[in-house]
């Protein structure tokens, strides 16, 4: 047999790693199952599966195709892995679903940088004490305007009711058509009017530290401090006044309840006045005759609203209610 002879059309050169093609395919997840997020803590997730307080919950992460994609108390999620729910386990989030509502907040009016909350929250029930810290409008103000803008139904719920008189501060926002519930340590049957509001409903709670907003959790949800204390062990989490968590209400109500932290201001710098009118449809209907620019205030020259109300259509206390919640804004 002759000696082969070989030129470079014999030689075979593997390509290196970096050089292959890189398929853009990724898996659909379809057998994915859905949960709701409980609580966030440090890079994992807490998820109840299928949105069922009675399973045990599951700690998840985030998938590496989701990237940096934002996941919060409140979420619809789609989880694969070990959905077990036992200890050391981890599941993945797959797949966050579109949002129905958020709730968005930023530290104060000169920081641009918005926090989303809670999403998927049906209401807000914002929680004030009418002693004891002394109640300022200006903090439910905000907090309505986040609701408005953010598609959430705002409840004000007024607490202490058995140390002073809760009608003045309830009659400024008698003309927003604002429901009001009022409680008193004295009387707790009046929570039976909360939880029926709270029935089969997402909803989340927000207040100043001190107003009593975790004893109506704690009155509203069956074994909170256990629930709390299981989920904090499973996630490795801290206590709920330093993270948002949702609780499951009674069986027989149904739905759950988002325990916010307490804050000390309601930053509203991503807000325009323009979503905030948008939440009002007898007054964006009012506004959309005033002149381009129109800011809505006093100051503002020619403003349909003024006219409304110079012609009867609108009443004067609704005016002034709005244009004090708008003054909370840009």
């Amino acid at each position: 047999m002759s000696a082969r002879e070989y030129d470079e059309s014999d030689v075979r050169v593997r390509p290196g790693r970096g050089s292959r093609p890189r398929s853009k395919r990724r898996p659909g997840h379809a057998d994915a199952e859905p949960a709701m997020v409980t609580t966030v803590d440090r890079g994992r997730w807490t998820c109840a599966p299928d949105s069922d307080a009675t399973r045990e919950p599951v700690v998840a992460m985030r998938a590496r195709e989701m990237g940096r994609t934002p996941v919060v108390v409140g979420d619809q999620v789609g989880l694969v892995g070990d959905l077990s729910g036992k200890p050391d386990t981890l599941a993945r989030i797959v797949r966050v679903e579109e949002r129905t509502t958020v709730l968005r907040r930023t530290a104060d009016d000169t920081d641009p940088v918005e926090r989303l909350v809670v999403a998927n929250a049906e209401q807000l029930v914002i929680v004030t004490s009418v002693a004891d810290p002394t109640p300022r409008t200006g903090f439910v103000d905000r907090c309505l305007v986040a609701a408005y803008a953010g598609g959430l139904s705002p409840l004000l719920c007024l607490t202490k009711a058995d140390l002073t008189d809760p009608g003045p501060f309830a009659a400024h926002y008698a003309e927003l058509e604002l429901p009001v519930l009022i409680t008193r340590r004295d009387e707790p049957e009046r929570l039976a009017a909360l939880a029926d509001a709270l029935a089969g409903r997402v909803t989340a709670f927000v207040g100043h530290s001190g107003v009593g907003k975790s004893t109506l959790v704690n009155a509203l949800v069956p074994d909170a401090d256990q629930m709390v204390g299981r989920v904090s062990g499973v996630g490795k989490g801290r206590h709920t006044t330093v993270a948002a968590l949702a609780l499951p209400l009674a069986a027989d109500l149904g739905g759950w309840v988002v325990d916010t932290p307490g804050v000390r201001s309601f930053g509203l710098s991503h807000i325009s006045r323009e979503r905030i009118i948008a939440a009002f449809d007898d007054l964006r209907a009012i506004a959309e005759n005033c002149p381009r620019g129109c800011r809505h205030d006093d100051a503002a020259p020619e403003c349909a609203l003024d006219a409304a109300v110079a012609s009867g259509q609108l009443a004067p206390s609704r005016l002034e209610s709005f244009r004090r919640m708008l003054g909370s804004g840009q």
